[in-house]
């Protein structure tokens, strides 16, 4: 091949680059913004299973921010600056044990909202790849599991580090969900079987708790977020009055994360079922059951994106920062989208 030639190509590949039409290659890990200090996760160790991140600001650095890894019963502060993750304190949530030893929150997503933190629980069946938990022998521990997972944690801050008080835990959303005739059937069921398992949680106009399901998908595309009001799950009320959104997120995946965005809360979708996958980011107006796709992630599908966190305005659309389970210490890499895309169909009602 001539050099002539191969300059002709390299520009052509250059052009299509630039025109948006090509991508130079997947998004990889050492394109992560570094940490400083520890994240931490299992045992003390450096966290390889952060699955969520807020901060008490939606724009602007530095921001004063939560990490959870769903390993632990605890969360971290950490400083985000347009380039870095500063780790700091952690704050404990939950103190749920089984026969003296500790159970995880199994924490999935992080929001915040006038003031408070929220941390939601799976609110479902342990991970148990290895099938290591019998349902009969290990009854006992199977449901002590899933009562520490079944909770929100909601706590008073004033964004600096350390500063935590007021710390409520509430089992309240798990009687909502058992409310809803479309939901129930899946409630403590193996994830691998399309078990109900939440992973995103957004709170939108100060008052309404978003939580989103990676499992289960209905009908094969169809993922779905609840509606509850704050005050039904925290305050005096008990109410199990609820919405069911159903989102078309594409074939069999469902909600890995929400994050609220002016007046949109974007969706992370990822597969339902653990392995390799395709993700993206949509958009959704949080009251709708329709949605944009705004764009399919180029990371390699053997990585697992778990959390989103909108970071600025861009002149095509925006910049969020996404963190990885399986990654050390998450890998926050941040990634620009466009601001709107094609609308997907819509899911059947019912």
């Amino acid at each position: 091949m001539t050099i002539a030639r191969t300059g002709w190509i390299a520009a052509l590949l250059l052009g299509l680059v630039a025109a948006g039409i090509a991508e130079p290659g997947r998004g990889a890990a050492d394109d992560a913004w570094p940490v400083k200090n520890k994240l931490l996760g299992k045992d003390g160790d450096k966290s390889e299973d952060v699955s969520g991140i807020a901060c008490t600001k939606p724009d602007g650095f530095p921001r004063s921010c939560l990490v959870i890894d769903d390993n632990i019963q605890d969360a971290q502060f950490v400083q985000l600056t347009d380039g870095k993750l500063i780790a700091g304190s952690s704050v404990n949530l939950i103190k749920n044990t089984f026969k003296d030893k500790a159970l995880e929150l199994d924490g999935e997503g992080v929001a915040f909202s006038n003031g408070f933190y929220y941390v939601i629980g799976s609110h479902g069946h342990p991970r148990d790849k290895d099938h290591k938990l019998n349902p009969k022998t290990d009854a006992a521990k199977i449901q002590a599991k899933i009562a520490a997972s079944s909770q929100i944690v909601r706590f008073r801050t004033t964004g600096e580090d350390g500063n935590a008080s007021d710390i409520q835990p509430t089992p309240r959303l798990r009687d909502v969900i058992a409310s809803e005739p479309a939901l129930l059937p899946f409630m403590d069921l193996r994830l691998e079987t399309n078990g109900l398992t939440i992973e995103g949680v957004a709170i939108k106009d100060d008052r309404t708790l978003l939580a989103g399901f990676r499992g289960p998908v209905l009908n094969g595309n169809c993922a779905l977020v609840l509606s509850v009001e704050v005050a039904n799950l925290f305050g005096n009320g008990k109410s199990s009055d609820h919405r069911l959104h159903r989102l078309s997120l594409g074939d069999g995946r469902g909600v890995r994360d929400l994050a609220p965005f002016g007046e949109r809360i974007l969706v992370l979708a990822g597969p339902v079922a653990d392995g390799p996958g395709a993700y993206a980011v949509f958009a959704w107006d949080g009251a709708s059951d329709s949605v944009e796709l705004l764009k399919e992630l180029p990371f390699d599908p053997k990585r697992k994106p778990e959390g989103l966190l909108p970071l600025d305005k861009t002149s095509t659309g925006l910049r969020v920062l996404i963190v990885f389970d399986g990654d050390k210490e998450g890998a926050p890499t941040p990634i620009e989208i466009p601001g709107s895309g094609p609308r997907s169909s819509s899911c059947p009602a019912g």
